[in-house]
């Protein structure tokens, strides 16, 4: 007997399958592919390290390589935020 799928009680939306669907796909697989590369050449140059609270920034996005002039090292403070004015809303570049 197949087990039931669990949705999300307020939205009915099951996310489990919705992760799986995008994360399976094959741009989706050697993107992360490029990002976990990334991160091992950082990691060997001694520039990262397991579990420090940094995150490799490709400062000219993922699609420009992961050659050393692209990477750089960042807090994930600083990589995983936008600039934000005091309402909360996003600054314009």
């Amino acid at each position: 007997m197949p087990k039931k799928r669990v949705r999300n009680k307020s939205t009915g939306r099951d996310y489990k399958k919705e992760y799986q669907a995008y994360q399976g796909t094959p741009a989706q697989i050697q993107k992360r592919a490029q990002r976990n590369s990334a991160r091992a050449k950082m990691v060997q140059a001694g520039k990262a390290h397991k579990n420090d609270g940094i995150d490799i920034d490709h400062i000219n996005g993922l699609a420009a390589g992961n050659g050393k002039k692209n990477l750089r090292a960042q807090p994930k403070s600083k990589n995983r935020s936008f600039p934000r004015k005091s309402n909360g809303s996003v600054k314009k570049r």
